[in-house]
């Protein structure tokens, strides 16, 4: 395993000192799998007053050292290294009653979440994995590190980090895992809001559609506005799947972007409180767009999610039934009023949600709408204000003066966008001259 040069320094001075230092965790792990670590953690069998005695010609960060957690300071960067420990029972699913320091790792390892996440590596030590970890995950199997119910029962975070780590690295939880990750979800409900947004927010970028299915329940207890979306029958010949089933598909579909995910999770969320059945016993959702905006709002807000990600995902759940036609003078009213980063962002979500649909190949007009847009923004259409061929300057030369300005450039900007105008300067102050 490729270790880098300040974190094999970092162990070679441990080991030099007397002290056995791994790397461990996640970057074990991501190394295991071929991947780049995105950051080092170190343990070790030293005291905290030692590395820090060990490290005394490196800035050190010391916040941790009651935990057992020593920064090193390298070039800008801290390198967190935890001396070796066991911890008491955690009394409020968070945070231990008491940490002890051990000198084996094997005892450190074993308290962890996940078998994959219990690794160590030493470069002169080798391999420390007591749990197979390395097994699992060739054999794309999640499994917790000894007593499901007692990892779980310690910080319920992991069971939403259970789900993300299913995502991100395409493993299925053995059956006494996935088994506690539901029995134990209601302890869920302690957790800190921010904790669960984050969470959620880094599994919902590589969460596939039939794993978005399989932890439905769990991931309605922390979104119990889910809930009555898990297999609610939408009566419709517009429709193959259940509620949730196409919330599922729609989340795959749409690109891996933090709004165009959450809104897909949340934009059929008020469909449940907005059913009706016709005389033909055909399902309707009248409204439903509003109610999903109105439920994501406050979802959100519970989460306390950032406020210009929330507008953004309320404003695409709220429009996501609002028709996109292949309609150049249409488009660049949308345009005007919704801006393009949220057109295109509103483009997606509704391909993806008409295609999830399930009952037919085609793919609507989408194709031909994201095509047409693509030429207006190339052909610099005149979408707002600063785009006119005229500004305030033109008109008070014509001797407009005051609000007078505003209001007849938003006159001529309106009459472009309506295509009763080229945007033209002579043909703009033609047309209000023959006002004066």
């Amino acid at each position: 395993m490729y270790l880098p040069h300040s974190v094999r320094y970092c162990i070679d001075k441990l080991e030099a000192a007397g002290y056995a230092a791994y790397a461990v965790g996640g970057c074990v792990r991501d190394a295991c799998l071929g991947l780049q670590p995105h950051d080092y953690d170190l343990c070790t069998a030293a005291p905290p007053d030692v590395t820090a005695a060990i490290f005394s010609d490196h800035n050190l960060v010391r916040a941790g050292e009651k935990h057992g957690t020593i920064g090193v300071v390298w070039n800008g960067q801290v390198l967190e290294i935890t001396t070796f420990r066991t911890e008491g029972a955690y009394l409020d699913n968070r945070h231990p009653e008491w940490v002890k320091f051990v000198p084996d790792i094997r005892q450190d390892l074993a308290r962890r979440d996940f078998t994959v996440n219990a690794m160590a590596y030493s470069p002169t030590r080798g391999f420390a994995d007591p749990f197979g970890g390395q097994d699992d995950l060739k054999n794309h199997i999640l499994r917790a590190v000894g007593d499901p119910s007692l990892r779980f029962a310690e910080d319920a975070l992991r069971i939403l980090r259970g789900v993300r780590f299913a995502a991100r690295f395409g493993l299925h939880p053995e059956h006494a895992t996935l088994s506690a990750m539901g029995s134990l979800a209601p302890l869920m409900d302690s957790l800190a809001k921010e904790r669960i947004f984050d969470e959620l927010s880094k599994l919902l970028l590589w969460i596939s559609a039939d794993q978005l299915i399989t932890f439905a329940p769990i991931l309605a207890q922390v979104l119990p506005e889910l809930q009555p979306t898990i297999g609610f029958d939408q009566r419709s010949s517009h429709h193959v799947h259940d509620v949730f089933t196409h919330t599922a598909h729609v989340v795959a579909g749409v690109p891996a972007d933090l709004t165009l995910r959450w809104a897909a999770l949340l934009h059929d969320i008020g469909k449940p409180a907005t059913f009706s059945l016709d005389e033909q016993g055909q399902g309707h959702f009248y409204g439903h767009a509003e109610k999903s905006g109105e439920l994501a709002d406050a979802v959100l807000r519970r989460l306390n999610a950032p406020t210009a990600l929330r507008e953004d995902v309320v404003f695409l759940i709220e429009k996501h039934m609002t028709p996109l036609l292949p309609d150049g003078k249409l488009l660049r009213r949308r345009l005007h009023q919704y801006g393009e980063r949220r057109l295109q962002m509103l483009l997606q979500l509704q391909a993806r949600d008409f295609c999830a649909k399930g009952v037919t190949a085609d793919t609507g007009d989408f194709e031909t709408v994201t095509a047409m847009l693509q030429q207006i923004l190339a052909d610099n259409a005149c979408i707002r204000l600063k785009d006119l061929a005229v500004n305030g300057h033109d008109l008070m030369a014509l001797g407009y003066s005051g609000p007078a300005i505003g209001q007849k450039l938003q006159f001529l900007l309106e009459a472009v966008l309506d295509e009763r105008l080229p945007n033209e300067k002579q043909a703009l102050l033609a047309a209000l001259q023959t006002e004066i």
